[in-house]
């Protein structure tokens, strides 16, 4: 996956909005304006996402290239490492569960608002 094919999956999601909030290197994907994806567009080597804590777990003891979140909640985010032993189709999931869990996250209201979940 490249940076392009990352942002236009993200960004097909209900509600998402992009900015670099941080820096000007440091890509945010937002669902109704809580944080799902973050990736360095300079250097496309891995993306932020939020995870399941259990889930987590299971994912950084089966996959080299699931780590705990770089600079990021460790219980909460992980960090995972593009074209590595995470396949495409595990990646887009992941986004799917980031995005979800976010998703899940907001009051009925803002939900409604967003026309989302």
């Amino acid at each position: 996956m490249n940076i392009e094919e990352y942002r236009t999956y993200c960004l097909s999601k209900n509600a998402t909005t992009e900015s670099f909030p941080f820096d000007e290197t440091t890509l945010v994907f937002k669902v109704a304006g809580k944080m799902f994806a973050l990736t360095k567009v300079d250097l496309f080597e891995t993306v932020n996402l939020k995870c399941d804590p259990e889930r987590s777990i299971e994912l950084r003891e089966t996959f080299n290239g699931v780590n705990a979140g770089f600079h990021m909640n460790k219980k909460h985010w992980n960090t995972v490492t593009i074209n590595s032993d995470v396949s495409r189709e595990l990646l887009l999931e992941l986004i799917d569960h980031s995005y979800d869990l976010v998703v899940k996250s907001l009051t009925k209201k803002v939900r409604d608002e967003y026309a989302i979940g």
